[in-house]
């Protein structure tokens, strides 16, 4: 997963749901320098009662923003999901610097 144009991710998970493998393995793929070069990265346990549903945002350095509910998505859908904006930023950060 390219995560270098993450600015924000905010995951809300249930950590015996459905969604937790899918959450723990996105926040396990931002590097620990990135989270220390200015990735803001929010995460919320939701219990078992817990009425708000599971989510994961990222929020991209160009202010784009885009959800997904982590129950209907596997790890690897999802990194394909982000990484299509990913690799449209970073094209654009290649012609910039040329």
């Amino acid at each position: 997963m390219i995560t270098k144009y993450f600015s924000k991710v905010v995951v809300k998970f249930n950590p015996f749901g459905k969604e937790a493998k899918t959450a723990r393995l996105l926040l396990s793929s931002i590097p620990p320098s990135q989270r220390q070069l200015g990735t803001q990265i929010q995460n919320e346990v939701l219990g078992n009662g817990s009425t708000k549903a599971p989510l994961i945002k990222v929020t991209f350095k160009d202010k784009k923003t885009m959800e997904v509910d982590p129950t209907k998505y596997s790890f690897q859908e999802l990194s394909n999901y982000f990484d299509a904006h990913s690799r449209q930023l970073s094209l654009k950060d290649t012609i910039e610097n040329s």
